[in-house]
């Protein structure tokens, strides 16, 4: 009987010895520890931002980060525990439900600094997007993998058209940073799956192509993607403060930083503790830090790829694939922003970053990744 109440729940591992067993231990790891180092970090760069700058607790920041990683991690673990194929067939359902939410947002969303990427639920913040990008992984890879679909080309004009409705919503909001990042994603995506190199940069021109247009038919509203881009290009045309402020904190944390607590960056930078955290971690702690957290991700990516090409599984490989592209793309995007090599655009570090939407996102995908790595891909 409870077998049977079990296998009703999808719960593959009750058993923790079981469930220890079947794990794969260094992906978890990698995992665990980047919540603690976020957990950390946020303690650091939070405290005297919240007692200063807007009159609360010291730690009011760093008690939100602890209960949204708390509810991420064993969120990571629940996902990681349930069968396979309880995931499997609830993709579609979660997948509208949170691209009904993202379509809602240009009506009932909330405007913060001239951009709507927010649903207010009373309590907290929600940001769709966040959510939707694990699932949008897994629809693309089941329907790339699907024998019934004989024209692969069909299956690539599919996948893009869902792309391109959820990148419809995100330009309306607007967020140019999560586009290019699902967008890079889908690319990575497709990629494996067997798409040609070159028609993969044929894409990449159009999406450069049509980002550009936006800027000439409607520059009231997209004008400060050529803002960001010139100011990049040329420090001095533009407002580069933010960035020119990131790369002066790394530089002055050298390798060893400047001590917990004594960085100015979280001072003097808007979200500093969201979309610049790997440069205040460089400030306080030193760059020697900022590699190691970079190391962590790239040993996370190195173990899934091993996987990956031992996978039989196409729906696992390109999943897998798919998921770790998102991670280190969104990793690169925030660290190129904060070391000044890319244009700025908001875009959290994964794990590491506050904000509630983008923790438990990121519990989301890792707990997805153990669950499918548990199996040892060998279906």
């Amino acid at each position: 009987m409870q077998k049977n109440t079990s296998e009703n729940f999808g719960l593959k591992y009750l058993n923790l010895k079981k469930y220890w067993r079947n794990i794969d231990k260094q992906i978890l790891f990698g995992f665990c520890l980047l919540f603690i180092l976020g957990a950390f970090f946020s303690f650091s760069s939070t405290s005297i931002l919240a007692d200063e700058r807007l009159d609360r607790e010291n730690y009011s920041f760093f008690q939100k980060h602890l209960l949204y990683a708390i509810v991420a991690f064993f969120l990571m673990i629940f996902i990681s525990s349930i069968n396979n194929n309880l995931i499997t067939k609830t993709i579609l359902p979660i997948f509208i439900f949170f691209f009904i939410l993202l379509a809602l947002v240009p009506f009932i969303g909330i405007e913060v600094k001239g951009a709507k990427r927010w649903l207010n639920f009373y309590l907290f913040n929600f940001q769709p997007v966040e959510f939707i990008k694990p699932f949008f992984i897994l629809i693309v890879a089941k329907i790339i993998s699907l024998n019934n679909f004989k024209n692969i080309n069909y299956s690539y004009f599919v996948s893009f058209l869902i792309l391109s409705s959820i990148i419809f919503f995100l330009i309306i909001q607007p967020d140019l940073g999560q586009s290019v990042l699902l967008i890079t994603t889908w690319l990575s995506l497709i990629f494996v799956s067997g798409m040609s190199i070159y028609f993969i940069f044929g894409l990449g021109i159009l999406v450069i192509a049509g980002f550009s247009s936006l800027i000439f038919l409607s520059p009231e509203k997209f004008n400060y993607i050529l803002s960001r881009i010139t100011s990049f290009i040329d420090p001095s045309k533009g407002d580069g403060f933010q960035s020119q402020k990131a790369i002066d904190a790394i530089r002055l944390g050298g390798l060893k930083g400047q001590g917990m607590g004594e960085g100015i960056l979280k001072d003097s930078v808007p979200e500093a503790h969201t979309d610049y955290i790997i440069a205040v971690i460089s400030e306080e702690f030193g760059s020697v830090i900022s590699i190691l957290i970079i190391c962590i991700f790239l040993f996370i990516a190195l173990r899934l790829t091993k996987i990956i090409i031992n996978s039989n599984s196409n729906f696992y490989k390109l999943a897998l694939s798919g998921l770790v592209s998102l991670l280190i793309f969104q990793t690169f995007i925030h660290v190129g922003v904060n070391a000044n090599l890319l244009p700025t655009t908001g875009m959290t570090l994964p794990f590491l970053s506050y904000g509630g939407s983008s923790l438990i996102s990121s519990g989301i995908v890792a707990g997805i990744i153990l669950n499918y790595t548990s199996l040892g891909i060998k279906n």
